[in-house]
């Protein structure tokens, strides 16, 4: 008797909790590994898939005899539907701190590699390879550098989180991040790269 009772409760929360988990995966998918406009372009796709199968879980639940069926299936398009706008919420704000920390976790040591492989330069300035970036031609290009910084001079920047102009990088950056000690990420204003300031 008692496994009668438990079942249907453990299934009514099956379908939600599996459609939250999807829901989570795939916005955090798309934040490692899409760049910002990238991100936003595939919620684009997301949304109509979105109301295509809140749709048929809707009618399935009004077609379905079944109260308790019913009342999981529309549990369900809530729960999907919240899950949705609160990944939206945090990936949009957080989804560049979101990418960057997977992408060190997973591949530093190849980045590394790429970076330190590369000639000492006779400027001063340091090593570094294109980390990430996002635009388009209306608003200009932001680019963001891996930066090798052998003597950690960049902590201070990087702690403060103040923009300014830093001994290794040519222009002025508003923004320096610590990724381990000697590597940070240095976002350049926007139609700003390492070859070109203003």
């Amino acid at each position: 008797m008692a496994n009668s009772t438990t079942k249907p409760h453990r299934s009514n929360w099956m379908l939600p909790s599996c459609a939250v988990l999807l829901v989570v995966t795939v916005y955090f998918s798309m934040a490692f590994w899409a760049e910002d406009t990238e991100f936003f372009a595939s919620v684009l796709f997301v949304a109509p898939a979105l109301i295509l199968v809140s749709v048929a879980l809707i009618v399935c639940a009004l077609t379905r005899g079944a109260r308790q069926k019913s009342t999981a299936l529309l549990s369900t398009v809530l729960a999907l539907w919240l899950t949705a706008i609160a990944m939206f919420l945090l990936v949009s704000k957080y989804d560049f701190a979101m990418r960057t920390t997977a992408r060190w976790l997973i591949w530093s040591r190849s980045y590394k590699a790429q970076v330190l492989a590369q000639p000492h330069p006779i400027t001063g300035e340091f090593k570094h390879i294109e980390w990430d970036g996002w635009g388009f031609a209306p608003v200009g290009d932001t680019t963001v550098y891996l930066v090798f910084d052998p003597s950690d001079s960049l902590f201070a920047a990087a702690r403060g989180g103040l923009p300014g102009k830093f001994y290794g990088i040519p222009c002025a950056v508003p923004e320096v991040s610590r990724l381990e000690k000697n590597w940070y990420v240095a976002r350049f204003y926007t139609d700003q790269d390492w070859d070109h300031c203003d």
